[in-house]
């Protein structure tokens, strides 16, 4: 005998002993032997164990059947199936006994044995027997109606077996469904109720057939009248059947809605509740089906959100006011005298008022209806009388909020910046918001002095909302608004979290409001915010110190003379918050809020202090010693040194100029950008207090942060040395030897570019105007040029990056704005640079460059060399010089207009075979001069233009088209109807360039050509006809830029779009080709790229206008892309992934469609003798499928689904797949959740 199945005999004798005490012992020591995973026990051992615990069950101590059962969990894994077979009969059998106590200890054991059965496929068999044993003998117990707790357990055993298992019960469910059918009809409630939480666990997974089954039967059910009771019954089951089956209940829709319809006028209010509970299911569930449905439930809604028989709103409650306040207390009582225990009517409010609110999440299409039916009616409910009912009222009220500021955050993505008149045209919810606040407030304001902490907590949630919604919109409602604020900062019997919401309500009251709206309140208001910065609960205090942060913002707001006087406050503030900012025994939270709230008193208010700030500054030079508080720190003396006030830093300044420099070589990144804005404060405005010795701790730090490895801590050090180089110019021969050749490798780098660049440029002007004798013009121009005029050779790294090249024009030309006595001899040097053959390719193209930069900014004139230069720079055989010249030619005409650009169109006509560098150049000149100097030539231009634009070369197409939608631009009023002319008349080639043109005219900035391509756009997205496959390629890669920058312009016009889009999705024979290569067939489809520009349009609607989409049909071409060549599979892949979070309950609707096509390219495996490009190609293919997968195992409700769980199983399985899967959980951050829906323990 093993020692395991001895230490295991010795247990069982002892569970055999009459002390109660030695079998508790020895049932725990079991219990924990079988959680260990290294036990294995053998036939015998199993089979006395199992029947020892089955013994114990009926033990006469409830704690050793307790242990018994927790006993059950590990041994299911740890035996073989006939063991666990007679585990669920003996339990089976149990739970029918007559002896209560068995009964329920069984039960228990029977939802722990549930609870751990195996839902790998290796484990399904087990499962999948145990379930039927388990289901025959429960359906069995079901049937017994003379004892209700039978039932009961069965019914309850159930829904937890199918609620986990439902997949292996498939061939159950119709027997199960016959048997839970009749339990409808029990006269117990408990039953019925049981029966209804059974049924809806059977739902997601039951075949179609059968939920069709359920419906009918029902419905017939309902059709006969039954008796209330019976009533409820059911369209409480229609309810959880259609939140549990969702979509599935859509079909159905148009004979359920009549039915509960009718049932809302029956006198009972459970009835109605339930019905409204039916409604809210629909509408979360089936949208798109609902939709005829809605106006009628909304009218229900709106009427039974006021069904209040028992009790008479007073009418006159607004008028009197005043007498309110006084009465408060009467008025309470009466209140209590109407609160009848036996009124349901709050039922049915609730119920109607969640309706509406699942109406209004789902419904976005439908928010400015929802502003003239439903805003003001709930308004009117905001007096609703039960506590309950009033929270969902606000709740209801707060989604149309947050509903409002998503629609609005749509349109102000296109109209952000353009004039006032069009912002409003395309914010109509908002508009209708605005006027709504007046009512919003009258409604809120007396609630916000209730007794009831729920009543105010809800005020403030919503006012919250809507001072996010529209900021500034509660300006003139303030004076209202304050003694609510004030009421429940003051209220002793007011909780923490009552105040803490109060405080950070007030706080988005004072960042989304103008500071005059608070200044003259400011007495009221101060008082109980340094009240609560008393109070002994740590976040009561961190809140208010952030408010008086905002309001000491408000006393004398930076930059706009103010005729408040913040002086009689200056004391009272400053005193409360250095008793907090002194205290070192306090929260962390609060030490930070207090260090930055004095440091805002400070810096707004410091003249009103004098000798304190002094104190306040040693502090704080404490505080920047401290590695907790630094960073906090930091940011408050880069505050103060910036404040218009001009404080005295002077004593602290040499000690915190060591410290900081300390900082610069810390690792925590936050930190250092925090010092060198700090640094960079202190040498702009407080110089003239530092020595220059003490720089030295800062100066050493500098050279190692200038490195392309963090741009942004570069561009940060380089804006502080700019400032030294301003204020100490004795400092720059120290440092240049040290930071300068970083700073050159920077400006090689091909990394570099945006306001890096801008800094560097800045930086080296300063350099050059210190006149500093080390750091001169012609040294620095050496130290730029010096690396292009080295051979080239990939040996030692030395080839230049292309960027680099710009970035050193850019500097070359900084460099001579800052010195332009130079500038004619550096001129003269590139030309040379350029004529001479002998010079390397390198830097010719930078002569030509920098010619272009010192060009732009006008300081070359008309000089009729440079153009020479250039003309013959485009007869090089070097494709990198010409590319330099076409730039240069361009930089040149955009200083110098006049003498350049007629050179340019001239060029253009007579150099056929130059055409396209030529036309580079005018892009640019195009693309960069303002409107104004480009008018007077735009009349010639169009018309070389026009010329041109049906050139056979694509390349050259494609820029005459740029170079049409940006001049385009400059008078749209005028171009734009002779762009659509040129539409009806030209050839193919002519309206493929056309409708690239458009393109280039849809910026995703507001421009003045936006409402006049609105009027237009429909036009020119006609050509999504077009006979030509390329013009409707062009227009589908117009129409994607469109949807991507300025979806605004299409919305109105997918009705009529969209079908000609889905239309070009579809794979056509009549494109697809043989063509033979050598001995090989090769098959061509011309029509791919077409697809595959409407399935990008398709990926940009999602974001975009997916309000205007209509998801299911959406996903049939989606589940088509699924099946298609690579490339679009990749991109369904990525649309599915989207989809998966957008609208989860479409895609479940379509889940069993889905599951295939991405099971087969999960499951695909390349052919043995195939090339490494396919490898790879298939390897990324399925990776990218496996996202899909991933973001669908995510969604809770996915494996219910029994394709899909079956699919999930063969990931676990397959090691190959589980390998792919777990990188991609792992390595894109796919969550917790999605890991967990996929049970991989």
């Amino acid at each position: 005998m093993s020692s395991v199945s001895y230490h295991i005999s010795n247990l069982l004798e002892k569970m055999t002993s009459t002390d109660k005490d030695f079998r508790f012992m020895a049932t725990n020591d079991l219990m924990l032997e079988l959680q260990k995973d290294s036990i294995k026990l053998d036939e015998d051992s199993e089979r006395r164990v199992v029947t020892m615990l089955l013994k114990l069950l009926e033990d006469k101590n409830g704690e050793v059947q307790n242990l018994a059962v927790k006993c059950l969990a590990p041994l299911v894994s740890k035996v073989k199936e006939p063991q666990v077979e007679t585990m669920v009969d003996v339990l089976c059998s149990n739970m029918t006994s007559d002896k209560e106590q068995l009964r329920d200890i069984s039960s228990m054991g029977l939802k722990t044995v549930i609870a751990e059965l195996p839902l790998t496929s290796s484990g399904l068999t087990l499962t999948g027997s145990v379930c039927k044993k388990i289901t025959s003998q429960l359906i069995g117990a079901m049937g017994k109606h003379d004892d209700v707790s039978v039932q009961l357990e069965a019914l309850d055993i159930l829904s937890d077996m199918l609620g986990r298992l439902s997949g292996a019960l498939v061939s159950f469910h119709s027997s199960l469904l016959s048997s839970l059918l009749p339990q409808l009809t029990s006269p117990r409630m408990a039953v019925r109720k049981r029966s209804i939480l059974a049924l809806g666990h059977l739902v997601p997974c039951c075949s179609p057939a059968l939920f069709s089954q359920l419906t009918e039967h029902l419905m017939k059910e309902l059709a006969k009248g039954p008796p209330t009771s019976m009533t409820r019954t059911y369209i409480q089951c229609l309810a959880t059947i259609s939140r549990q089956g969702g979509h599935r209940v859509g079909e159905h829709l148009e004979k359920l809605i009549p039915m509960v319809v009718k049932f809302t006028g029956v006198e009972d209010d459970e009835l109605r509740e339930y019905c409204f509970q039916a409604f809210e299911a629909f509408i979360r569930r089936c949208p798109k089906e609902m939709s005829p449905h809605i106006a009628t439930v909304t009218q229900l809604c709106l009427k039974y959100m006021t069904f209040d028989p028992n009790y008479n709103y007073d009418d006159n409650e607004e008028e009197d006011e005043d007498r309110m306040d006084i009465d408060d207390e009467l008025e309470e009582e009466s209140d209590d005298e109407y609160s009848d225990d036996d009124d349901m009517s709050w039922k049915v409010r609730r119920s109607s008022i969640k309706c509406l609110e699942a109406l209004i999440s789902t419904r976005l299409d439908l928010l400015l209806s929802f502003y003239s039916s439903i805003c003001p009616a709930l308004l009117a409910r905001f007096k609703e009388r039960e506590e309950n009912v009033r929270a969902d009222v606000f709740t209801a009220f707060s989604t149309l909020l947050r509903q409002t500021r998503v629609a609005s955050s749509r349109h102000s993505l296109i109209v952000s910046g353009s004039d006032p008149g069009v912002r409003r045209e395309e914010e109509p919810a908002v508009a209708l918001l605005k006027k709504q606040v007046p009512a919003t407030v009258k409604a809120l304001h007396r609630q916000l002095k209730e007794k009831s902490i729920k009543s105010r907590q809800g005020c403030f949630c919503l006012l919250t909302e809507l001072a996010h919604t529209v900021p500034g919109a509660l300006e003139e409602h303030i004076p209202a608004l304050i003694p609510g604020i004030v009421f429940s900062l003051t209220d002793k019997s007011t909780l923490s979290t009552m105040r803490i919401d109060a405080l950070s309500f007030f706080n988005v009251l004072l960042l989304s409001h103008p500071p005059q709206a608070f200044q003259p309140h400011m007495q009221v208001l101060l008082p109980p915010v340094i009240a609560c910065i008393e109070d002994t609960f740590y976040k009561i205090t961190s809140e208010a110190l952030l408010v008086i942060q905002h309001l000491v913002k408000v006393m004398r707001p930076q930059g706009q003379a103010g005729g408040f006087d913040p002086k009689p406050f200056v004391k009272e503030v400053f005193s409360v918050t250095m008793k907090r900012l002194k205290a070192t025994d306090i929260d962390q939270e609060v030490k930070e809020r207090a260090i930055s709230c004095m440091g805002h008193i400070v810096c707004h208010l410091g003249d009103h202090l004098r000798a304190e700030v002094q104190a306040v500054l040693a502090i704080f030079l404490e505080r920047l010693k401290n590695e907790i508080t630094r960073l906090t720190a930091v940011r408050t003396i880069t505050l103060i040194a910036a404040s218009p006030l001009k404080i005295d830093m002077s004593p602290i300044l040499p000690e915190a100029l060591s410290v900081l420099g300390s900082f610069l070589r810390k690792n925590q990144r936050a930190l250092k950008l925090g010092t060198l804005a700090c640094l960079t404060a202190l040498v702009t405005h407080h110089a003239a207090s530092i020595k220059p010795a003490a720089l030295e701790p800062v100066l050493s730090e500098l050279p190692t942060l200038v490195d392309e490895s963090d741009m942004h801590v570069s561009q940060v050090s380089i804006t502080l040395l700019t400032g030294m180089a301003k204020a100490y110019p004795s400092t720059l021969a120290k440092i240049s030897s040290s930071v300068l050749p970083g700073v050159f490798r920077l400006i090689h780098s091909p990394l570099l570019q945006g306001s890096t660049l801008e800094a560097i440029l800045e930086y080296l002007q300063a350099l050059v105007l210190s006149k500093t004798s080390n750091l001169s013009y012609s040294q620095l121009l050496k130290s730029l040029m010096e690396p292009f005029h080295r051979p080239q050779s990939s040996a030692d790294g030395s080839i230049v990056h292309r960027q680099s090249y710009h970035s050193v024009a850019r500097c070359v030309a900084a460099l001579s704005s800052a010195s332009p006595k130079e500038t004619p001899g550096t001129v003269a040097g590139f030309i040379q640079q350029v004529k001479n053959p002998g010079s390397p390719d390198s830097a010719r193209v930078l002569a030509l460059l920098c010619l272009g930069e010192v060009g732009r900014k006008g300081s070359l004139g008309g000089s009729k060399e440079v153009q020479g230069v250039i003309l013959e720079a485009f007869s090089s055989t070097s494709e990198e010089v010409k590319t330099a010249a076409s730039c240069a030619l361009g930089s040149m005409a955009v200083g110098c207009l006049s003498d350049y650009l007629p050179f340019l169109l001239k060029e253009i006509s007579a150099q056929p075979r130059r055409q396209y560098l030529l036309l580079h150049s005018l892009k640019e000149v195009i693309s960069v001069c303002p409107a104004s100097s480009l008018s007077p030539h735009v009349e010639s231009v169009w018309a070389l233009l026009f010329q041109n634009c049906e050139c056979q070369e694509e390349g050259t197409r494609n820029l005459v088209a740029e170079c049409l939608g940006k001049l385009t631009l400059v008078n749209p009023a005028a171009l734009l109807p002779r762009l659509k002319q040129q539409l009806k008349t030209g050839s193919p080639l002519a309206r493929s360039t056309v409708v690239t043109a458009i393109k280039f005219t849809i910026v995703d900035h507001p421009a003045p050509v936006d409402s006049l391509l609105k009027d237009c756009i429909g036009d020119f997205l006609k050509t999504l006809q077009d006979e030509d496959i390329n013009v409707r390629r062009i227009a589908l890669v117009m129409f994607n830029s469109a949807a991507h920058n300025k979806p605004s312009l299409i919305r109105g016009l997918l009705g009529r779009v969209l079908p000609h889009l889905y239309k070009e999705t579809q794979i056509r024979k009549d494109l697809i080709r043989e063509v033979e290569m050598g001995p090989f067939k090769h098959t061509v489809d011309d029509g791919l790229d077409v697809r595959k520009a409407a399935f990008e349009c398709m990926y940009s609607l999602l974001d975009s206008c997916l309000e205007g989409l209509d998801i299911l049909q959406f996903l049939d071409h989606v589940e088509e892309g699924l099946k298609d060549h690579y490339d679009i599979r990749m991109l369904t892949f990525l649309m599915l992934a989207r989809l998966v979070s957008l609208c989860p309950a479409a895609v479940l609707q379509r889940l069993d469609r889905l599951v295939e096509p991405l099971k087969a390219t999960v499951t695909t495996k390349v052919k043995a003798g195939s090339v490494k490009q396919e490898f790879e190609k298939q390897e990324e293919l399925r990776r990218s499928a496996m996202r899909a997968v991933a973001a669908l195992l995510a969604v809770p409700e996915v494996e219910r689904s029994p394709s899909m769980a079956e699919f999930a199983n063969q990931i676990k399985t397959s090691t190959d797949m589980a390998s792919i899967y777990q990188s991609i959980k792992g390595g894109e951050g796919g969550g917790i959740g999605a890991t967990e829906s996929m049970d991989m323990s």
